[in-house]
């Protein structure tokens, strides 16, 4: 039986991520000591954890150096990788939202965008035939209108509690996010009994 590697997305998905591997029975005990160490063989299960940056894991899964990844779909949107996303997980959720002060609104003709996702604000608004101008941004994004360098911002939005305190509304929702589970095309084909056996042990948790 060959060794599945699989990618977890560090931070507030990671915690998510091993309760999953441990409710299809994977023994993670290793996974929750205080370490700095990133891979983690789990030789009884024939497994491979690898904990990365969220926005690293689909560049591991698409070359391959992983077999699969646990990503939200936030970053699948942005960076539009070809993998097989083969399952919402259900777990994460928030959603993408246009925010800005109340009274700007999204009537202008031309609008600045700051956000840290400038591809799917892009695509977004050259559906909707808006034109715009994307100010990328890393930090805190809400601060952009407040300060006058955008109109709007488009960003993640769990509880809207960081939107609200910094006197900005929710003006549309874009798309809902969640955890997802993604594929690399030629594992799937190469390792496709031991990447399926775990694909339908995640199932049956999920649904």
């Amino acid at each position: 039986m060959e060794t599945i590697k699989i990618a977890i997305a560090k931070g507030r998905l990671a915690k998510h991520s091993i309760g999953l591997l441990e409710e299809i029975g994977i023994d993670c005990r290793i996974l929750k000591e205080d370490s700095r160490k990133l891979v983690f063989h789990l030789s009884s299960h024939q497994l491979e954890v690898i904990l990365l940056k969220a926005v690293d894991v689909p560049t591991y899964v698409e070359h391959g150096v992983v077999d699969m990844g646990i990503v939200g779909k936030d970053v699948l949107m942005e960076q539009e990788k070809p993998l097989y996303e083969v399952m919402d997980l259900k777990f994460g959720g928030c959603r993408f939202s246009i925010a800005g002060r109340l009274g700007d609104g999204l009537g202008k003709k031309h609008l600045r965008v700051a956000t840290k996702y400038p591809n799917v604000a892009r695509k977004h608004f050259a559906s909707k035939g808006q034109s715009v101008e994307i100010i990328r941004q890393e930090g805190s994004v809400e601060l952009a209108p407040i300060m006058g360098l955008s109109d709007i911002i488009l960003d993640i939005v769990e509880t809207g509690k960081t939107l609200k305190e910094n006197g900005l509304v929710i003006l549309e929702d874009v798309a809902h996010l969640s955890a997802r589970l993604v594929l690399n095309k030629v594992s799937y084909k190469t390792k496709k009994k031991e990447i399926s056996t775990i694909i339908e042990a995640m199932g049956e948790k999920v649904n």
